[in-house]
């Protein structure tokens, strides 16, 4: 069987909650592969958690940012650059929209609320690179997650299926600037699954039932499914991949009825 060694190589995860956060299993698989990990949590309320999980990794580091905080993600450069060096993987998992956004009329969001799910959720992934392409010497590869509602209507998802089309055309764009230096800029779509997240979006078990019934798979996907397409886009066998919108949804996006 290939064995994949990632040892030698950094990984910085952005968004780990608690351990059934996407961003907790794909930095336990780049964990697992030899890569030292960076978990990124965004303040003092959020530690206690993160910091119980990195004690399942080994050698691994806590960093504190508020990605809409230049400030903090000038500091957060700096304090990688001291404790690490360098980086090679950075994965952008945070999204964020007011819970009263998620259900009713997409026509109700308010400005506030839209303006800040497109901070957090897509514009934090231009800052996130530029930050972090200055780390990879090497090359490296930045992987951020999106979802079909991107692409189509989920009733209730509303504002984030826009911040998400945002986050998708960024993706492209910045793969194309980034290309030169070696650097790929990928994202992982995934299909409905079981997170604190997804808890809190109106009609998410419609969504799951839909997925499971409607994908030529037959189910729903796992945490495992979108960690391992993670490692891949993390490694050399994924050298020739950028701009890549990478459906992990059990075949359910190709169906037309």
């Amino acid at each position: 069987m290939f064995e994949i060694d990632l040892s030698g190589k950094n990984a910085l995860i952005y968004g780990v909650a608690n351990h059934r956060s996407i961003a907790w299993s794909i930095a336990k698989i780049l964990g697992d592969a030899g890569a030292r990990i960076g978990l990124v949590y965004q303040n003092d309320r959020l530690r206690e958690p993160v910091e119980k999980l990195s004690s399942e990794l080994s050698d691994s580091l806590l960093f504190e940012c508020d990605v809409t905080d230049d400030n903090q993600l000038q500091a957060l450069h700096n304090d990688i650059f001291d404790k690490m060096g360098s980086l090679s993987i950075v994965v952008h998992s945070i999204a964020f929209a007011d819970r009263n956004e998620l259900g009713g009329d997409f026509s109700n969001t308010s400005r506030a609320g839209f303006l800040a799910s497109l901070e957090i959720s897509a514009f934090s992934l231009l800052s996130i690179t530029k930050s972090a392409a200055n780390l990879m010497t090497d090359g490296g590869s930045i992987i951020a997650m999106t979802f079909l509602a991107s692409e189509r209507v989920f009733p209730g998802y509303n504002v984030m299926g826009t911040a998400k089309a945002a986050l998708e055309n960024s993706v492209r764009q910045l793969s194309a600037e980034y290309g030169p230096k070696n650097i790929r800029v990928n994202a992982i779509s995934a299909g409905p699954v079981d997170t604190l997240s997804s808890r809190v979006i109106s009609g998410y078990k419609d969504m799951k039932k839909s997925h499971e019934e409607r994908s030529p798979l037959g189910r729903s996907i796992t945490l495992k499914d979108v960690a391992g397409t993670a490692l891949y886009l993390a490694t050399d066998l994924s050298s020739g991949v950028t701009g890549a919108i990478i459906p992990v949804d059990a075949g359910y996006s190709i169906m037309g009825i």
